[in-house]
């Protein structure tokens, strides 16, 4: 009961406090929540040394090319020393989600950070509506926004 209360508590504030963020990507393109009323957002912080990251890479592109209509999937890379490798790591997996390269500040315009993979979900009226640490299938995703439409 303790811990349902706790999950609940935490997801409210994580909905008064990541209401806007305003990235951009390894191509110059800023992507702001407001610009995806409408849509489901899903915010993804991962790492290329990060083994669950990698492990959800593939359903994350999946979801973003079955449901660029619906859903919109965008990844924050984090702890990197050379954004060339990330770049080109991007492209080896071809990832076809935005790529943006993060760090700390920019993290907190969508909410915490505490291990990666970190994943936020917007609902299509732009309130966080799902937080998860560690890794995630596509099926969890459309799941999730099918029961809570």
């Amino acid at each position: 009961m303790l811990k349902r209360v706790w999950v609940l508590l935490l997801l409210s504030v994580l909905a008064t406090a990541a209401q806007a963020f305003n990235l951009t990507d390894s191509n110059g393109k800023v992507h702001r929540l407001a610009d995806y009323k409408g849509k489901w957002v899903l915010v993804n912080f991962w790492a290329t040394w990060c083994p669950p990251c990698l492990e959800e890479i593939p359903d994350l592109v999946a979801l973003h090319e079955d449901k660029k209509n619906k859903v919109a999937v965008i990844g924050i890379a984090m702890e990197y020393k050379d954004s060339k490798y990330v770049l080109d790591f991007a492209d080896q997996q071809m990832i076809s989600y935005p790529i943006v390269l993060g760090n700390n500040a920019l993290a907190k315009q969508v909410g915490p950070v505490r291990g990666l993979p970190t994943t936020y979900l917007f609902n299509p009226q732009g309130k966080v509506v799902a937080y998860n640490v560690g890794a995630l299938s596509r099926a969890d995703v459309e799941k999730y926004i099918s029961t809570n439409k």
